[in-house]
């Protein structure tokens, strides 16, 4: 499938958010899917993504399978983010993975590069925990890459776990072939690997050796500009309260009462009996 055209990722940047807005007040998603359709631009190819989506959730009750079968339109990357929201068991919030989509289809309606989409994509899967196997595979069918991309990402998936990730990196990039002329003194010596990422990535690549990779990505965010991915808030803290934390110390604070009331003396039974049910007046 072809990139599509700037107008098409604005108004999937507007669908994502407005889906996720929405989703957070509670609203249902066939409700959500029947009303945007009136909202997004009639030039755009996306009402009619629309309107095939509302059918296929309220066929099967999930965004990921119309977005699967949506092939020439959504990327099969968008479709697994999506999915992997949808299962049954996942940890991962939908409107997080609304709002991934939304910010990568922001930076798609700008001036996109190979290389800021792919540390964009990848940084998704990895804070997010997605699964490396299925989510670049996913990304390797993205129509932004040229085949040489996207073997390299087939390639990486298959080595991720044996060298760093920041390794490969720098040894995708044109800083390598410099610091490789620099040690062999040969100005002319050329690289046999495809050089997919630019000096600078490959500097900072090099510069964060042997640390998290997400420090690396904070560094191509400051740096080169890239898109930052969006993070999940935590349900936990000083500043919230956990719901079953709550309800144990309601708990305890009733059983410490029964027991005080006992050792005073003040244990009152009948503020336990069930009251009997009044019948009806005609009965």
């Amino acid at each position: 499938m072809p990139c599509l055209e700037r107008e098409e990722y604005i108004e999937q940047a507007y669908f994502f958010r407005v889906f996720r807005e929405r989703i957070a007040e509670n609203v249902p998603a066939q409700e959500i899917l029947s009303s945007v359709h009136e909202e997004i631009l009639a030039t755009t190819r996306l009402p009619m993504a629309v309107e095939f989506l509302k059918g296929e959730v309220l066929l099967n009750g999930r965004l990921s399978e119309g977005m699967r079968r949506l092939s020439h339109y959504f990327t099969p990357f968008q479709a697994f983010v999506i999915s992997r929201a949808e299962e049954d068991r996942s940890k991962f919030d939908q409107k997080i993975a609304l709002e991934v989509l939304q910010n990568e289809a922001e930076y798609r309606s700008g001036t996109p590069t190979s290389p800021g989409l792919f540390i964009y994509q990848f940084e998704s899967i990895s804070r997010n925990r997605l699964g490396y196997d299925k989510g670049m595979t996913a990304m390797a069918g993205d129509p932004q890459y040229d085949p040489a991309w996207s073997e390299w990402i087939l390639k990486t998936r298959l080595k991720l776990g044996e060298v760093e990730f920041n390794e490969l990196l720098y040894f995708a990039s044109e800083q390598w072939q410099i610091d490789r002329r620099r040690q062999l003194q040969q100005p002319d010596f050329q690289a046999t690997q495809n050089l997919l990422f630019g000096a600078k990535e490959g500097r900072i690549a090099a510069a964060n050796r042997g640390r998290d990779p997400l420090y690396m990505f904070a560094a191509l965010q400051r740096q080169l500009g890239y898109p930052k991915v969006p993070r999940s808030v935590a349900l936990h803290g000083a500043e919230k309260q956990i719901p079953e934390m709550l309800a144990k110390m309601m708990q305890m604070e009733k059983r410490l009462q029964l027991v005080e009331s006992e050792l005073k003396d003040r244990f009152d039974l009948s503020s336990y009996y069930v009251k009997p049910t009044e019948l009806p007046p005609d009965v």
